[in-house]
């Protein structure tokens, strides 16, 4: 007897397929066929660690993975919300926590050589602090290991979780980034398990607590939202004090998750990247394959340079 396979998504079995319009010749990527890729693939099974990349299936993955980039996804690998846009793997957490995974992700940092480093993690609204206190140990045990690297966070938005964003923005990470992923109106369908001016508010608590951290937000585009809600919530963005915005093309990971409804071309995004930098961000990426974390390396020197710029004029 053969056991049933695990299904990674349970709570849209039962959904019927949203096929959506085919892809535009502007999003076409590789697959991570390289050598690199394959050692990353390799360094991550051994030391028992997740990445976005893969879990999220992220179409940049070749791209990253052929430079030795990677986002660590800390916290386990599957999720206790079901996100309509989302691929990580949904359901109960199993077990404890891995208290091996900050010295872990500590040596996968100093044996990838990394210079700038990006842990996200699953939301796990079954801890008493949603995970904040790994992202803590995270920190703390890279900055030890590898005090030349430079440190951004991927948080969940820690709802009903008591100090845990003060915990995280405490240890102070270089970049604060938590994603709003879209407008408000359409949270109910996308992005049913958080709430819109929580996530701004917890990135406005973070310059509370740590002012000198940059923040950075992203939204994904193409879910039926209009150019004025994206406006929108570029300055609701701007009102909460966030450095950084990134807007990306949304992709379906399967049928059963949210159709695309259109995908909006390059010259949007170009659009979309002057009316941002118009309203004071210092740092915008716009385009088709932006991600949150896409040359987060390069971007975070792109963002000090602009503070520094800003301070001295």
């Amino acid at each position: 007897m053969t056991d049933k396979p695990v299904l990674r998504h349970p709570e849209k079995a039962r959904k019927p397929d949203n096929p959506s319009p085919r892809k535009p010749e502007w999003i076409r990527v590789k697959a991570p066929t390289s050598a690199e890729a394959a050692e990353v693939r390799r360094l991550m099974r051994d030391k028992n660690l997740h990445t976005v990349c893969e879990e999220a299936a992220c179409p940049n993955i070749g791209e990253c993975w052929k430079h030795r980039h990677a986002t660590f996804m800390i916290l386990g690998d599957t999720c206790t919300r079901a996100c309509a846009f989302c691929n990580v793997k949904t359901g109960n957490p199993k077990g404890a926590l891995d208290l091996l995974e900050p010295e872990n992700l500590a040596d996968s940092v100093r044996s990838m050589g990394l210079k700038h480093v990006v842990i996200t993690s699953v939301d796990r609204d079954d801890l008493d602090d949603g995970g904040a206190g790994q992202f803590v140990a995270c920190i703390e045990r890279i900055r030890a290991t590898s005090p030349d690297c430079t440190i951004e966070v991927l948080t969940p938005d820690f709802r009903d979780k008591k100090g845990a964003i003060d915990r995280v923005a405490a240890a102070r990470p270089d970049v604060f980034n938590h994603n709003l992923e879209t407008v408000p109106r359409l949270y109910p369908g996308i992005r049913p398990g958080a709430r819109y001016f929580d996530s701004l508010r917890l990135l406005q608590r973070v310059k509370e607590v740590e002012p000198s951290c940059f923040t950075k937000s992203g939204i994904m585009v193409g879910l039926g939202e209009t150019r004025a809600e994206v406006l929108q919530v570029m300055d609701d963005m701007r009102s909460a004090g966030i450095d950084f915005i990134t807007i990306g093309q949304y992709l379906q990971p399967t049928l059963k998750h949210v159709a695309v409804d259109r995908f909006v071309t390059p010259d949007e995004f170009e659009d979309f990247k002057k009316v941002a930098r118009s309203k004071g961000f210092l740092m915008v990426s716009a385009s088709p394959l932006t991600r949150s974390s896409h040359h987060a390396d390069r971007d975070f020197a792109e963002l000090k340079a602009a503070r520094a710029a800003l301070m001295a004029g």
